[in-house]
């Protein structure tokens, strides 16, 4: 008789960075690298003590400051390897980046396919987003960890593991709560 194989997933805990000085001044940063506000600061904080309990076994954050910030503040003491990954990073606005939050929505949509100036496409930001959940099964099966990243990080764990069209996604605005859970499946 067959055993029966048990399936294999990588839960994922994702957490948007705390807020930045950019956010409190509804400017996009995209690839600029602001630090967190003193409001942020204790975001970071809070989001430990909220997930304190959680299994998490490794943090990934985008290399920004902000997100790096937010995972050192939040799981810096708990012994937990913390690792810094550009492909979580924000959509590069290219010369968009550090403009006012509202002219980026204006042209967010236009950006679907297409990339901003200088910059990348959401669809250049799904790839990478890809691209980093592709190297996870093999080192976290059956296992919780925690992402750190950004509005376009979100959008493309909504795409990728859920299936929402991206375009629906990049039409909406970012709806900040604490945190979301994904599952990864593992194909075996």
């Amino acid at each position: 008789m067959a055993r029966r194989r048990r399936s294999q997933h990588v839960e994922i805990v994702f957490e948007s960075h705390s807020t930045s000085a950019d956010n409190e001044r509804w400017i996009a940063s995209g690839w600029l690298d602001p630090s967190l506000s003193p409001l942020g600061r204790r975001q970071a904080k809070e989001l430990g003590e909220r997930r304190a309990e959680d299994e998490i076994v490794a943090v990934f954050c985008s290399d920004l400051a902000r997100a790096v910030e937010t995972a050192q503040t939040a799981f810096g003491g708990r012994g937990l390897p913390i690792f810094h990954d550009w492909r979580l990073r924000e959509c590069n606005y290219g010369m968009l980046n550090g403009r006012a939050v509202a002219r980026l929505e204006a042209e967010r949509t236009k950006h679907v396919l297409d990339p901003y100036s200088g910059g990348e496409s959401y669809v250049d930001v799904v790839a990478r987003v890809r691209s980093f959940l592709g190297d996870l099964p093999a080192r976290y099966p059956n296992r919780r960890i925690c992402v750190i990243g950004h509005s376009a990080t979100k959008w493309a764990f909504d795409h990728i593991l859920e299936g929402t069209p991206l375009d629906e996604l990049v039409e909406g605005s970012f709806r900040w709560q604490p945190g979301w859970l994904y599952t990864l499946a593992i194909d075996g």
